[in-house]
């Protein structure tokens, strides 16, 4: 089975992509099958020189990183290329050493499928090139289902908010019938609740995979993220034109006992005209897109 592993990356990850990239050529399975790494640049500069076999570069739109285009240009040069299944792998995380094959396998089982694999938050000082390390640190995010190693789940229609983006995967011909991301968002959060919902629409299954695990690398991030007050805001608010719901309502709620917003009937409403300048970074690791739901 020919796979591609589609990861978005601008400047400020890059240390942690390269060390995904070394992962990926440390812990890929060796049964011959295809491997090929594909990195979309999503930054306003130039791509460096990378240990891909793919970099193609998506700039920022007018409100900021283009992260649904991102995917969605990954995952299309993929199956252009060949591939027959898709995996998307955020450049914070790195892959643990059968997350491919339990991928290909669920893949096999459920080939109409959207899959999504558990992730462990990482504390400080683990090392990401020792598959002991790793495995003696799994513990895999609460807040998702976490199968057996080797078992799958179908997911509950009130499961589907739950997917996330840091890693999953798909068949090309799946793929190619979700219709991708929502590209009218850009910056952070919403285009992937959004994707789930959309597919939940749709009648796609979506198969929680027990074994495919994926190590999210530590960094510092403000909790609740004042950096993406606009963003969360503006693709809140697209998400709920279209769903009849808002997304993100844990920062939304920190944001609204900041003074920052208020509820105002179904809507979230701007208090202050911008997002607060003084509020201290948490030293925590960062939380994926969508998240604080």
């Amino acid at each position: 089975m020919r796979t591609s592993i589609v990861t978005l990356c601008s400047r400020p990850r890059l240390g942690h992509l390269e060390r995904q990239l070394e992962a990926i050529g440390a812990f890929v399975p060796t049964s011959g099958d295809a491997v090929e790494r594909i990195v979309v640049w999503i930054g306003e500069d130039a791509p460096p020189t990378l240990d891909a076999e793919l970099t193609v570069r998506v700039p920022p739109g007018p409100e900021g990183l283009r992260l649904a285009a991102g995917r969605n240009a990954g995952a299309a040069l993929a199956i252009e290329r060949g591939a027959d299944l898709v995996v998307f792998l955020d450049a914070d995380c790195v892959p643990g050493p059968a997350l491919l094959d339990r991928y290909r396998e669920a893949s096999a089982r459920h080939p109409g499928a959207v899959l999504c694999g558990p992730v462990t938050y990482l504390q400080p000082g683990v090392d990401v090139a020792d598959h002991r390390a790793l495995a003696a640190a799994t513990a895999p995010h609460a807040a998702r289902p976490n199968p057996d190693d080797g078992a799958e789940r179908v997911a509950s229609e009130d499961e589907y908010p739950l997917f996330w983006s840091l890693s999953f995967a798909t068949t090309a011909s799946t793929w190619s019938r979700t219709g991708g991301f929502d590209e009218g968002y850009e910056g952070y959060g919403g285009e992937d609740t959004d994707f789930a919902f959309a597919l939940s629409a749709a009648g796609t299954p979506l198969v929680w995979v027990g074994g495919a695990h994926a190590y999210h690398q530590y960094h510092e991030t403000q909790r609740p993220p004042w950096q993406h007050f606009d963003d969360i805001l503006r693709n809140g608010a697209r998400f709920a034109s279209r769903w009849g719901s808002w997304p993100m309502t844990g920062w939304l709620e920190a944001f609204a006992r900041a003074g920052a917003v208020r509820r105002a009937g179904d809507e979230w409403v701007r208090v202050q005209p911008s997002s607060p300048s003084s509020q201290s970074t948490a030293t925590t690791s960062a939380v994926a897109a969508g998240s604080g739901a």
